[in-house]
């Protein structure tokens, strides 16, 4: 039987609703895409709120998208707000006022999640896509209010990394110059370069990058027109289109490209930063998949529900941004590799202890992985260091709230833990985090203990739950005097937060416990 789904972006200049369907083969269908262009991010990142004017057209929006979810059928649907709706200082009001006028509950992406959503959409193009990951790949995300830089390598994400050059704020910023088309052009390719060069220097030096592939919303169906929608398109072939294209007026433009004046003012951002890319990377070849964040909502809707099957291993991602993080700052690449090993193993043996699930895992595999990442800029303060470098990196897939339960994992293993009320009114952890954080920490600093020299001397360890008593074998050939002594120290926390005392015994050379 199909399944019915309507997906809803509240983006920062239109706003964009599909629906889907899903059948009994595992199929995921578009079936209708109803766009209304509104510019809400105009009112956010020039004054810092939406107005009233704007919170009344974009209830009428969504109440004529409920009538067309109606017609439907469709009983389940996802709304999300992008940068918009995420800066405006008064989100709350709006989501609230949307409710009430429309029955809609529109949840607000974080920028790491919006963008994740845009690569899994990406990957829903399973034949394109897995041959241009093993490639050397620039995934440019473009926003209204922002771009993410995503680098693949061999298949797996090194790094990504947000910059505020949306293509609605250069256009507003620039506005005095937009009738000066010389100016203009000069003064967008000045303020991309600017922050492209750093980009470049810091990530993109001794790699090589074959490919760009750009998910946005209106340069895209240009470069599809330009190569057909799933092809790839040549730098040559683009930059003949692009010098075809400057020699025409702006109204032959717009005739021929099929865009509205107010769509086309955002097409000279948009082209340039293409352009800019193009030249910042030293790629040869451009893909445009025509998919945005309707397209990951649905994608991520149908995972959950088995609708579909995973077509990427988006987990490796996380952790492959992680390990080039713990690279860049200098990490004890083999003792954190054990770290996490005895980590996800006391995890394992502890589930009915914790009752967390397979993302909470993931977290704490990433917290292992960054746990020294603070040395790179403090010996002494290594832990505040290491919260503050974990909360000031995107992690792709990571939500604000998920970064800020790796990064106080990482504080808490070396610091006092602080109590909800203290950490709450530090760093807004609601009640639910803040519990995940206390179970993963209590974890951690058992594994932390275990691991305490740096000369890695744990080879494996083994577990047993017994009368309130966690018992931990260490095999190894080494003496662990200093691991048992601040397995101590580490103990009482576990205890505390689980009620469960944990033992630590080794095997000697001849299979002697001790």
């Amino acid at each position: 039987m199909a399944k019915l789904f309507a997906a809803i972006d509240v983006g920062s200049y239109e706003v964009g609703m599909k629906i889907f369907q899903f059948t009994g083969g595992k199929d995921m269908t578009e079936i209708d895409h109803v766009r209304k262009r509104i510019e809400l991010g105009t009112d956010t990142y020039k004054y810092g709120k939406i107005s009233q004017a704007g919170v009344d057209e974009l209830c009428d929006i969504l109440n004529e998208f409920k009538t067309v979810i109606k017609s439907y059928g469709v009983k389940d649907y996802r709304a999300y707000g992008t940068s918009a709706i995420r800066e405006t200082q008064n989100s709350l009001i709006v989501l609230e006022q949307i409710k009430l006028r429309t029955g809609l509950d529109v949840k607000i992406l974080s920028n790491s999640e919006q963008r994740f959503l845009h690569y899994k959409a990406v990957a829903l193009h399973t034949s394109v896509f897995n041959g241009i990951m093993k490639m050397g790949s620039l995934l440019l995300d473009m926003g209204g209010g922002s771009i993410q830089l995503s680098l693949v390598q061999k298949g797996a994400l090194v790094t990504t990394q947000n910059i505020r050059l949306g293509i609605l704020r250069m256009r507003d910023n620039l506005l005095d110059f937009s009738n000066r088309s010389t100016i203009y052009a000069q003064l967008i390719e000045e303020l991309i370069d600017n922050q492209l060069d750093t980009f470049k220097r810091l990530y993109l030096e001794g790699r090589k990058v074959e490919n760009i592939v750009i998910v946005d919303d209106y340069i895209s169906p240009v470069i599809q027109k330009i190569g057909g929608e799933g092809d790839l398109v040549s730098r040559e072939t683009f930059d003949g289109f692009v010098a075809r294209m400057k020699q025409r007026s702006d109204e032959e433009v717009i005739r021929y490209l099929g865009l509205t004046p107010e769509s086309a003012s955002l097409l000279t951002p948009s082209v340039a930063m293409l352009e800019r890319v193009f030249v910042m990377s030293g790629a040869e070849n451009l893909w445009a998949p025509g998919v945005g964040v309707a397209d990951g909502i649905a994608y991520e809707y149908a995972r959950e529900n088995s609708f579909i099957k995973d077509t990427h291993d988006f987990d490796n991602d996380i952790i492959a941004c992680a390990r080039e993080m713990a690279e860049k700052y200098h990490g004890n690449t083999k003792r954190n590799e054990l770290l996490e090993k005895i980590s996800e193993k006391l995890y394992d043996s502890t589930r009915k202890l914790h009752g967390m699930g397979t993302r909470e895992k993931l977290l704490l595999r990433i917290a292992a992985i960054l746990n020294d990442c603070g040395k790179y800029i403090s010996l002494e303060g290594a832990a505040e260091c290491g919260f503050d470098i974990i909360m000031a990196t995107e992690m792709l897939g990571l939500s604000h709230a998920e970064r800020l339960v790796v990064a106080s994992v990482v504080r808490y293993n070396k610091l006092p833990f602080d109590y909800y009320d203290t950490m709450a009114s530090e760093n807004r952890i609601d009640r639910e985090n803040y519990l995940k954080t206390a179970k993963l920490t209590a974890i951690f600093r058992i594994a932390d203990g275990i691991c305490r020299s740096h000369r890695t001397k744990v080879k494996d360890i083994k577990t047993s739950l017994k009368d309130n008593r966690l018992l931990i074998t260490i095999d190894s050939s080494e003496d662990i005097s200093l691991e048992n002594r601040f397995f101590e120290k580490k103990a009482d926390f576990f205890k505390e937060v689980f009620s469960v005392q944990p033992v630590l015994k080794y095997k000697k050379n001849n299979g002697e416990l001790l």
